[in-house]
């Protein structure tokens, strides 16, 4: 197999922020910013690119693989700074993490309100 995802475009209501919030959640490397364009580079060279769309739009789902020292990381400053998540998307699981097997997930929202997923292994 040949190709590889290289990047996306997030709408964001103020895209700095939005970078910025998934830079700290994801422990990425801030990447040069170039026309309506703040980036953020994960592994891989995959390049998250915040953008403001000149119209309304709606909230996007975003899953991200991390290992389990990542997670530990992560949920200890979501619940330090008292951020809502949830165990499952459907938000009926307020304050938990998803736990299946030695899998386990939470969700989240972004500045811009798209829900971010977090997992510690793949669904496939």
């Amino acid at each position: 197999m040949t190709a590889r995802f290289n990047h996306t475009i997030i709408a964001a209501t103020d895209p700095a922020a939005s970078a910025a919030f998934h830079r700290d959640l994801l422990e990425a490397e801030e990447a040069p910013a170039w026309g309506p364009f703040v980036n953020v580079l994960l592994a891989d060279g995959v390049l998250l690119q915040f953008a403001s769309p000149p119209m309304d739009f709606p909230p996007q789902h975003y899953a991200y693989l991390v290992d389990d020292e990542h997670f530990d990381r992560t949920l200890a400053r979501i619940t330090a700074t008292s951020r809502d998540h949830w165990a499952d998307p459907q938000r009926s699981r307020p304050g938990e993490v998803k736990v299946e097997g030695e899998a386990r997930g939470v969700y989240l929202l972004d500045p811009s309100g798209h829900f971010l997923e977090l997992l510690t292994r793949p669904y496939l």
